[in-house]
């Protein structure tokens, strides 16, 4: 049993933590409006640009001497998962769900037969994919803080990507990162990003709103410019989201920290109160009995 002393120094120490615990979740707080709003405003013009991108690809004629990434490279062997977490810990399950579904998909594959490898942006991802795959990381990238990376931070990501693909490092990438829908609710999602997923025609019609649209200049020039603008832009849309997704997951846990500080503090002090009650008897008792002995 816990001294005294002991149960005090505990007490204090759980309340400078659940100061603390409250306070990360105040600056989560404030953080999350201002990724959310980034994350919401940078969603139409991705999944605009890529159904016009799969739309256009659908129409184009792919040869012998297209773009590989229209055409990919003629295989399905290697494929690359580009695992997107954060450097920084303490969010939550936001980065182990992430790397979750990367293993469970990097598991499937691996039991047919494909070749897995994985390019990791953020620390905490990479920790973890490292335990179980280490002889299948290809490139690690630690981004800092999400809330601050830029568009150019994600062409950056996109051209390496890209320029790996190019000298046939891997035939598909696929994005892995967190899906923003509130603060109770991240969502991990895969998404391939290398070469262009094309749709089914009747798809590709229905992203089109089934209109007959003619492009000038021909599809295969546009894609030459959208193809790799593409890339950079689902790079950027996901670092928003697990921005936003980062915050909500990091505001819940810091949450769930305060209130269990709270009920532990609860139970020191009725312990606490215990022994001192306890301890006050035995006093009593001890001068009771020696003022009836003398």
């Amino acid at each position: 049993m816990a001294s005294l002393k002991a149960l005090k120094i505990r007490i204090g120490s759980v309340k400078s933590t659940q100061k603390i615990t409250k306070a990360m979740k105040m600056v989560a707080a404030a953080k999350l409006r201002r990724a959310q709003e980034a994350a919401e405003a940078g969603r139409p013009y991705a999944e605009r640009l890529e159904a016009v991108v799969a739309s256009l690809a659908s129409r184009a004629n792919i040869a012998e001497g297209s773009s590989p990434l229209l055409a990919g490279t003629g295989k399905d062997q290697v494929h690359l998962f580009v695992v997107a977490t954060s450097d920084r810990g303490l969010a939550g399950a936001f980065n182990t769900n992430i790397a979750r579904l990367a293993r469970r998909r990097a598991d499937e594959l691996i039991r047919q037969g494909k070749t897995v490898r994985f390019y990791t942006i953020g620390r905490k991802g990479r920790a973890v994919l490292n335990r179980q795959y280490r002889e299948l990381m290809l490139h690690g990238i630690e981004p800092g803080d999400l809330g601050k990376l830029t568009f150019a931070d994600a062409r950056g990501y996109a051209d390496d990507l890209i320029a790996r693909y190019l000298a046939g490092e891997f035939d598909k990438a696929h994005l892995f990162y967190s899906h923003f829908k509130s603060v109770l609710t991240q969502e991990p999602t895969e998404q391939q990003i290398l070469p262009v997923k094309i749709p089914a025609p009747s798809a590709a019609a229905t992203n089109a709103g089934g209109a007959v649209v003619e492009y000038e200049p021909d599809e295969e020039s546009i894609l030459a410019d959208l193809l790799p603008r593409n890339v950079a832009i689902q790079i950027f849309k996901a670092m928003r989201e697990n921005a936003a997704s980062e915050q909500g997951s990091k505001m819940t846990a810091m949450d769930n920290a305060t209130r269990n500080a709270g009920d532990l503090i609860k139970r020191l002090n009725i312990e606490y109160n215990r022994q001192r009650q306890a301890a006050i008897t035995t006093e009593l008792v001890e001068i009771i009995s020696g003022a009836e002995a003398l």
